[in-house]
């Protein structure tokens, strides 16, 4: 291979990763404006929620559809995008506990939302 070619890959490549870094922090902050409530993470873990829930959803979307190719740069890659990362960020929240908790009155669940209304009712009676 010669220098010019190797140099051409590298351009394109760089291109790619960028691309999907802008794309995947404006997914991260769509998804998570999207699902209500506070998350951890800040700037970088927005940013690679987005990243991983772009790959995850092109990545479904171009499973399914064989032959047809997403890019982060449209509509249905930016929609894939967004339900891949709301996807993780649900699973999150499910996995460390602040989706659901510990019901108390021998319900079966509760969301966290609701938790703060059903103890007062139960201390005022």
């Amino acid at each position: 291979m010669a220098a010019p070619q190797i140099t051409l890959i590298l351009q394109e490549a760089a291109h790619e990763v960028l691309l999907w870094v802008g794309f995947g922090t404006l997914v991260g902050l769509v998804a998570k404006a999207i699902m209500p409530g506070r998350d951890p993470g800040g700037a970088l873990g927005t940013t690679l929620m987005g990243i991983v829930g772009s790959v995850l959803g092109c990545g479904v979307i171009a499973m399914f559809f064989h032959g047809k190719r997403i890019t982060p740069i449209s509509a249905a890659g930016f929609a894939a995008g967004i339900g891949g990362a709301f996807v993780i960020l649900l699973l999150y929240r499910v996995l460390a506990g602040t989706f659901f908790v510990e019901p108390e009155d021998g319900e079966r669940f509760v969301y966290r939302s609701q938790r703060a209304r059903r103890r007062r009712i139960l201390r005022h009676g």
